[in-house]
């Protein structure tokens, strides 16, 4: 089996020093939307480093490295066929703002691997922290078609029951046409998000936007819209990636308030309002 469990949880975690600046704060969020209209105050604060504030989702970049899927895939245990390689979800845990400039100690490592039967799902979990304590916790959900049917545990279920009602607040935003190409400046340089050939190759018929990018739109959205432009109220975000966007579309993100979080889900308007985010949870103080 390409995938071995034991060595895989077994393995020592890797560590390593990060660091980041207003500059790579600034890009990223211009790269998940930021900056529309140019000088109105909220953006602002997303856009003009003496205002700036950092939204928490900047932590899946932070030190400009390879994405936890990237990283996952590198680990001992793991040899697959990235052609088999799926994003599913992401969940982020937030102990305290982050700073618009730092210097913190990453340790990563596999925290799970599940057998789903089909497929199997590797839980890569990134831990960072400064001087000053622990600043966020990153888990990436990496689904490897073909590669259960160990008899593994199943792990839980990502699934969560639709929120109920009409949403509390409805909004769209669109995604410019070089959104892709300006947010793979981030880290991110896989070609399934510029060259058209490799997407085709990859079965889709143009480049394809990041799902971390949707991630960080969503988040904004949420942020600006019921936090009051707060980032500081956020103490987790978790999503599953339930389908593809394609750069020059417009997502709709559909509110729901809840206690101490807000449910989300996300369409692609052009195509039938398809569905891009689900099981997407924002918990705030």
């Amino acid at each position: 089996m390409p995938i071995d469990a034991a060595k895989a949880l077994a393995a020592e975690p890797r560590t390593g020093e990060i660091t980041w600046n207003h500059k790579d704060v600034l890009l990223y969020h211009l790269g998940v939307g930021a900056g529309r209209p140019a000088t109105d105050p909220d953006e602002l604060r997303y856009t003009l480093e003496s205002r700036l504030h950092v939204l928490p989702s900047f932590a899946t970049v932070a030190g400009n490295g390879s994405p936890g899927v990237i990283s996952g895939l590198s680990m001992p245990g793991v040899e697959v066929d990235l052609a088999r390689v799926l994003h599913g979800g992401q969940t982020l845990g937030v102990h305290r703002p982050i700073p618009p400039a730092g210097t913190a100690t990453a340790t990563g490592r596999i925290a799970a691997v599940y057998d789903k039967g089909e497929a199997a799902v590797l839980v890569m979990r990134t831990e960072v922290a400064d001087a000053d304590g622990p600043l966020w916790t990153n888990d990436a959900q990496i689904f490897v078609r073909g590669e259960g049917g160990w008899g593994g545990d199943r792990g839980p279920s990502a699934r969560l029951d639709p929120p109920t009602g009409d949403p509390d607040r409805t909004v769209e935003r669109p995604v410019r046409e070089d959104q892709a190409l300006l947010y793979r400046l981030c880290g991110d340089w896989n070609p399934l998000h510029a060259d058209p050939d490799f997407a085709k190759r990859a079965g889709f018929e143009r480049p394809i936007l990041h799902g971390l990018c949707t991630y960080g739109i969503t988040l904004k959205a949420v942020v600006d819209t019921l936090l009051g432009g707060d980032v500081t109220r956020v103490r987790g975000y978790s999503t599953r990636f339930a389908g593809v966007v394609f750069p020059g579309e417009t997502l709709c993100v559909r509110m729901w308030r809840e206690a101490g979080r807000v449910r989300v889900t996300v369409g692609a308007l052009e195509r039938d309002d398809a569905p891009v985010l689900a099981d997407t949870v924002v918990q705030h103080s």
